[in-house]
């Protein structure tokens, strides 16, 4: 099929060739665990440190600062149970929308049952969030809000 037309490019998208050249030594010569110490690991370990040093310096922040994961989903539960935890006494309110992406709304669920209060802004038909919306729903112990950027499913900016 050579008039293939990919729409999901925000769910993944192709390698760019640039980053599998740089990639493809760790795949197949160098693959040593980062956390071991042996020669192999400690090989890994220095390509990883090399790669957050680069990456911070691009973006203007401290190496220990970045935080590599497997995902989206990987990374948005560490954000928002590290924030909540980290948070908890100021507060133990989180506002969301009602159209998340799933990972946020199931990662909000679970902070729901272990004692957190979440709240859900509405949205029109859409998809957009009305801010004063959000505004009604702060509370003094609220500690997050999260509205996603562009909705992975309608579209919506």
């Amino acid at each position: 099929m050579s008039n293939r037309i990919y729409l999901d490019n925000a769910a993944t998208t192709p390698m760019d060739p640039r980053v599998w050249e740089s990639m493809e030594p760790y795949f197949f010569e160098h693959f040593g665990n980062a956390s071991s110490l042996h020669a192999y690991g400690a090989e890994s370990k220095s390509a990883l440190a090399n790669s957050k040093r680069r990456i911070a310096d691009s973006i203007h922040v401290q190496p220990e600062e970045i935080i590599f994961t497997s995902s989206g989903t990987e990374a948005n539960n560490l954000a928002l149970k590290g924030l909540a935890y980290a948070n908890q006494s100021k507060g133990r309110h989180i506002i969301v929308s009602e159209i998340e992406h799933d990972c946020i709304l199931n990662t909000c669920r679970w902070l729901q049952e272990t004692g957190y209060r979440i709240s859900y802004a509405p949205v029109d038909s859409e998809g957009i969030v009305d801010p004063s919306a959000i505004e009604q729903l702060i509370q003094k112990d609220t500690i997050l809000v999260s509205v996603m950027h562009v909705n992975n499913e309608v579209g919506t900016i």
